[in-house]
């Protein structure tokens, strides 16, 4: 006697599962130009990878004999995969039963999807489409009574941030519980005009009474109250795409970066760019005039190995560029001043995504490199009304907490308490300045008329003297005076950049993988 029997009830209620919520809602999802959940899956993990893990979950109907007569799966799949050859915890939301609200046996499945990423210690990458939750109006009808909220396994969505990586890609409009499942990661992305997030969506929002009126065409409704062009300049998400296939790229290629889990290190990749290259142009990269601008995301292409630098939020706190790359293959955090916007001086933003991005590479163990031209923190009304001292102290605290490896390159400006928050002045200095620096407590074009303003007022030419004082001040702000009492360790050719920081990185991570 075999089990044929039972096999074959297996394979139909498999069957019943690929389905998903039926012929007419997955051409639906197609028809928005959104792919279903099985094919995303697919399409994120290395080929042929995915096991699925309780596939056959949902809530099913029977006839008067106890048969089977239907399936509607759970609106949440998830299983074991590879991204890159190393083991992942893969989810996505089915969007085609019920919105991807819960069903059936949802919550269970999404608390162990969450519990086996941390108790294997496997990466968790979410693709989120729909509400994720799993309440409506008229579930409280359904129900007879309502509830104080709680969310199943929330405990373990916060222990994961703790101790693997998590991404989470936005593939549809979100709300509610799907929106907080976004932020609850450490790379976020959005697909433009596909992807909205938002705490309500317009209709509850207008049924509240607030403000808010959005567009009588539902899509553009979603987009002005959580699209894309909103939440990756806030900070919420981390970065937008223009396509699913390329936001599965991105995902992958976050990962390809970090460990499998806290306590393990990254991987070095294969490097075939020489240590030794060093660009003419770095030469000339900075501009004698001070308020001239450059490139600094040049400077970052001719400085780490070629073609490995990922930036991350590059849509807000504008004034910092942040970015994974691979120095002599070794991966590495980078945070870059950008001279181009407000001058290079940190907003409140730029600072807190800063501190974002200096605590994830301490928790991941990557050695940071900081490129600076900084004149300082924004100052002004605004800056003041937005607590920017608060967020600029909170950055500076996490460079100072942070126990990885850190080298510095001053390429030009340093000022203020800004100029001290770019590296822990209480431990070893690894840094480097350009030729072209300039620092201080203050810069001196904001104070030079203020300290010798009895002298200016009692001059017979009060232009002439202020231009001396200038050519005084100016031989005594050279880099060379600072490098002479040993403030600063070496003023190095440019041209040596990459060198300098291939070696050390090799030093960082000989340390690291004695820790």
């Amino acid at each position: 006697m075999t089990w044929a029997k039972e096999l074959e009830e297996l394979r139909h209620r498999e069957e019943l599962a690929e389905q998903m919520g039926g012929p007419d809602k997955v051409a639906r999802q197609h028809g928005r130009g959104k792919m279903d959940a099985r094919a995303r899956l697919a399409a994120l993990v290395d080929d042929g990878s995915f096991r699925e893990i309780g596939k056959i979950a949902g809530n099913a109907t029977y006839d008067e004999n106890g048969d089977l007569v239907s399936v509607v799966p759970a609106p949440f799949l998830f299983g074991k995969a590879t991204i890159n050859g190393r083991p992942v915890v893969a989810t996505a939301d089915d969007f085609t039963i019920r919105g991807g609200a819960a069903d059936a046996g949802i919550k269970r499945k999404m608390v162990q999807a969450e519990q086996m990423a941390h108790e294997l210690k496997l990466p968790i990458i979410k693709m989120i489409d729909g509400t994720g939750g799993g309440g409506s109006v008229k579930t409280l009808e359904q129900i007879g009574a309502t509830y104080i909220p709680a969310v199943p396994g929330w405990g373990d969505t916060v222990k994961n941030l703790d101790t693997v990586p998590v991404v989470a890609l936005a593939l549809g409009p979100t709300a509610g519980l799907g929106a907080a499942r976004i932020a609850a990661s450490h790379y976020s992305i959005m697909v433009r005009g596909l992807s909205q997030i938002f705490a309500a969506g317009p209709a509850v929002v207008d049924g509240l009474g607030e403000s808010y009126k959005g567009s009588t065409d539902h899509q553009q409704a979603k987009e002005d109250l959580g699209g894309s062009d909103i939440h990756t300049r806030n900070g919420v998400v981390d970065d937008e795409v223009g396509s699913e296939a390329e936001a599965f790229a991105r995902a992958r290629h976050f990962l390809s970066f970090m460990p499998e889990h806290v306590g393990q290190l990254a991987r070095r990749s294969n490097c075939t760019d020489p240590v030794n290259r060093k660009e003419e142009a770095l030469l000339s990269l900075v501009p004698r005039e001070d308020k001239q601008v450059y490139s600094m995301r040049r400077c970052m292409e001719m400085v780490f190995d070629q073609g490995t630098v990922f930036e991350i939020g590059k849509m807000w706190g504008r004034a910092a560029i942040t970015a994974l790359a691979r120095l002599d293959g070794w991966p590495v955090a980078v945070v870059a001043s950008d001279p181009s916007f407000l001058g290079g001086s940190w907003d409140a933003k730029t600072s807190e995504k800063v501190e974002r991005f200096v605590k994830l590479a301490d928790q991941f163990r990557l050695p940071i490199v900081h490129l600076v031209d900084n004149p300082g923190f924004m100052i002004g009304r605004e800056a003041e009304m937005a607590g920017t001292i608060r967020y600029g102290v909170q950055a500076m605290n996490a460079i100072y907490k942070a126990t990885v490896p850190l080298a510095s390159i001053v390429l030009r400006r340093a000022y203020g308490i800004a100029g001290s928050a770019m590296s822990n002045a209480d431990l070893y200095q690894y840094r480097f300045c350009w030729p072209s620096g300039d620092w201080g407590s203050l810069p001196i074009a904001g104070g030079l008329e203020v300290a010798y303003k009895s002298e200016l007022e009692a001059a017979d030419d009060p232009e002439v003297l202020l231009q001396e004082i200038k050519e005084r001040l100016g031989k005594v702000t050279s880099p060379f005076r600072s490098a002479e009492r040993f403030n600063v360790e070496d003023i190095i050719d440019p041209r040596d950049t990459r060198p300098l920081l291939c070696e050390f990185a090799d030093l960082a991570w000989r340390k690291l993988q004695s820790e």
